[in-house]
């Protein structure tokens, strides 16, 4: 045998060892399972008490107890009298001349009264001290409040709510003069736009008629003093009519001329004769020989008839 089998313990030993681990573990399984959980039992609820509230009424006040206070009041208000010992003199030494002390007077100090409610307590008064109480005590006079000045804050209100009805009063004048400057410049813009409407509508109706005008040949009536010539006509007394006239007359005809849109005379024909065929011929002949600027309406060239009268002298 080795030495390592000498050294090792015996197989029965170590069965032994392991069994009676398991002994042990098996026993502390059991206890622990036998042991039981202790049961939480629930506290008893706690009943309150039913407050009880009693109200207390206070004492009424008697006849006697105001009696006895007006008594303990009016023994306070008596001032104790105080007696004024003089100061004791020194005596007078043999070899000094006695001095006479001066009296000084001593003022006499007024008790304080505190104002503290004395405690009922039964005072023994004298038949002839003791208040009658057979008569009613009179019921004490409230005291009066105080008097409060509110003129201050009065007039403080009152010049803030003037200065908030001046305000109000400016707001609302600015509001009502925005209102009217907005409403003369909507008329003004509605006007305007009315005068540009019926100006462009009189442009527009005065370019259809210049257009009808200048499409239509219709003649149109001017007066001589609305014609301008553009080359006037040479008017001299014909020498064939002097014949037949006397010197010194004065023979008038009217013509009227039908003239074109460039200015041209188309027609003449003899409105009023002078009396003379000759002259009145000349006349008709003399007039075509000039030329008038075109006569216009709404600047658009025309076709015109013009009465034209013309004057002959006789040499």
């Amino acid at each position: 045998m080795s030495s390592m089998d000498l050294d090792a313990p015996p197989l029965k030993s170590l069965l032994l060892a392991i069994v009676a681990v398991l002994g042990l573990h098996v026993l502390a399984a059991i206890a622990l399972v036998a042991i039981k959980t202790p049961e939480l039992k629930p506290e008893p609820k706690k009943e309150m008490s039913p407050l009880e509230i009693k109200f207390v009424s206070l004492p009424a006040k008697t006849v006697s107890t105001e009696v006895e206070k007006q008594t303990v009041t009016a023994k306070k208000e008596i001032q104790p009298e105080v007696q004024v010992q003089p100061a004791p003199q020194p005596e007078p030494k043999p070899e000094e001349p006695v001095k006479q002390p001066t009296e000084t007077p001593v003022k006499q100090k007024e008790p304080v009264v505190k104002n503290v409610e004395p405690k009922v307590t039964p005072v023994i008064a004298s038949e002839k001290s003791r208040p009658d109480t057979s008569q009613k005590v009179a019921p004490k006079e409230p005291l009066p409040k105080p008097k409060v000045d509110n003129s201050a804050a009065e007039a403080q209100r009152k010049a803030a709510a003037q200065a908030e009805s001046e305000r109000q009063a400016r707001k609302a004048e600015q509001e009502a003069q925005t209102r009217a400057e907005q409403e003369a410049k909507r008329v003004a813009d509605a006007k305007a736009a009315a005068q540009a409407k019926a100006a462009a509508a009189q442009a527009r109706a005065e370019a259809e008629a210049a257009a009808a005008l200048a499409q239509s040949n219709e003649p149109v009536s001017f007066t001589a003093s609305s014609a301008n010539w553009a080359s006037a006509p040479n008017f001299s007394f014909p020498e064939r009519a002097a014949r037949r006239a006397r010197s010194g007359d004065t023979l008038n005809v009217v013509l009227v001329l039908r003239v074109n849109k460039q200015g041209g005379i188309d027609n003449v024909r003899v409105a009023q004769s002078s009396g003379n065929p000759l002259v009145d011929k000349e006349a008709r002949r003399q007039v075509r020989s000039g030329k008038f600027k075109p006569f216009t309406k709404n600047g658009v060239p025309v076709v015109g008839d013009v009465t034209l009268p013309i004057s002959y002298a006789v040499p």
